[in-house]
Formats: structure tokens, C-alpha cells, sequence
């Protein structure tokens, strides 16, 4: 009795480990959400300011680059951008590419940062930004690196 019960024990092992599997979304979407995401973090910056945005989109040990500079960690990034609260600065992605398991992806484009100078002159700096995004446990993406 026994030995007929084997072979439906490993096919219902099988079957159950085929259907617990995570199911990965497609590329496309993947894609769609970092871009998703940009988008969101630069409403958010509109909206709150630098320091806000660059916190909430931050992960735990994200790294930016800021001249010759190497700030580390959210916390970090807080301290940095404490007092800055500009709105004025605005980007879009112009290209997005993931890694095969889909939880790591970057981005780079164009940025736009308006400003007034000392004596009141409204100026334009441009620039290419690229960021690499993390895929969190709650699904959301933050930056790792920027």
C-alpha cells in the first residue's frame, strides 16, 4: 500500500513546489515601474523638496555621488540634504535596463536644475543622471545609487 502512495507523494511535491514558485513579472513591467518610479520621485521633489524626495526614495544604504563627495547610507543622505528644500530640479529617463532576476535595474537621462544666483538671475544647469534601483520586500524600488 505503501509503495503505491510513493509515486503520488513525489507528484504532489511536484506540483505544489511548481506552484509556490514567486512569479516573476515580465521584463516590460519590470521596466515600467523603475520609470514609474522616477516619475514619482520627481513629483515628489516638486512637491516636498530635495531633501524630502531623496530620503523617502532612498534605500537603507543607498550611495550618492554629489562632486568629490561619497555619502553613505540614508541617514547620511538625510544630514546632507537637510536644509535644501529646491524644487527646482527635474529629470526624465530616457533609458531603462534591468538585471536578468529582476530585482536590480538603472536608469539614466537628462536633468534640468533652475535657480536663482545671488543676484537674482534665473539659471538653467543641465545635465545626465543615472541612477540603480533596488527591488525592496514591500515590491517598491529605491535607490541604491544615484
Amino acid at each position: 500500500m505503501i509503495r503505491n502512495l510513493i509515486p503520488f507523494a513525489c507528484l504532489f511535491l511536484v506540483i505544489y513546489s511548481c506552484s509556490t514558485k514567486e512569479k516573476t513579472a515580465s521584463p516590460d513591467l519590470i521596466k515600467q515601474q523603475i520609470i514609474d518610479t522616477e516619475n514619482n520621485f520627481v513629483k515628489a521633489l516638486q512637491e516636498n523638496g530635495l531633501h524630502d524626495a531623496f530620503v523617502a526614495f532612498a534605500d537603507e544604504n543607498a550611495v550618492l555621488i554629489r562632486e568629490t563627495q561619497l555619502i553613505k547610507g540614508k541617514k547620511a543622505i538625510d544630514a546632507h540634504y537637510k536644509n535644501q528644500h529646491t524644487k527646482g530640479l527635474t529629470w526624465k529617463v530616457d533609458f531603462v535596463e534591468i538585471s536578468k532576476s529582476g530585482d536590480l535595474g538603472y536608469t539614466y537621462g537628462e536633468y534640468i536644475y533652475s535657480y536663482q544666483d545671488s543676484i537674482g538671475n534665473q539659471l538653467k544647469e543641465t545635465g545626465v543622471f543615472n541612477t540603480i534601483w533596488k527591488l525592496q520586500k514591500d515590491g517598491t524600488w529605491k535607490y541604491v545609487k544615484d
